[in-house]
């Protein structure tokens, strides 16, 4: 049941009361004094930090998305870059380890872990 507040109106005394939700919220003390609700911002909180390297709160959480799968793409793509910013390496050990599976499974690498060069005889540039 939840906790509601109510405010004395002369001595501004506050008092939390359990009611239904389908009660009538009022409350009157035992001289016949009716208090005034006081109305509170909810504590209330949602995922609002997910670990990186958590697989099933990803799963959990990007199952409850509202948004298109564009917007769970770009979440991924967050979480590697934070694991990415945390691991050792500087790259993300999730998507090394997807890429190297892809190149024993296919014997080439994968299109986006191939390092994409253009280079003439008077420049060269390296694209990530």
């Amino acid at each position: 049941m939840p906790l509601y507040t109510y405010r004395h109106p002369d001595t501004g005394e506050e008092k939390d009361i359990l009611q239904m939700m389908n009660d009538e919220h009022i409350y009157i003390d035992e001289f016949g004094l009716e208090w005034k609700r006081v109305f509170t911002v909810p504590h209330a909180s949602i995922d609002t930090k997910l670990d990186a390297f958590d697989k099933n709160g990803f799963i959990e959480k990007s199952g409850k998305m509202q948004g298109t799968v564009g917007d769970m793409l770009d979440y991924s793509a967050e979480l590697s870059q934070e694991r990415a910013e945390r691991s050792e390496t500087g790259e993300d050990p999730i998507k090394r380890k997807n890429f190297d599976d892809y190149e024993k499974r296919n014997g080439k690498k994968h299109l986006s872990d191939v390092k994409k060069t253009i280079e003439t005889s008077k420049i060269r540039v390296d694209l990530d």
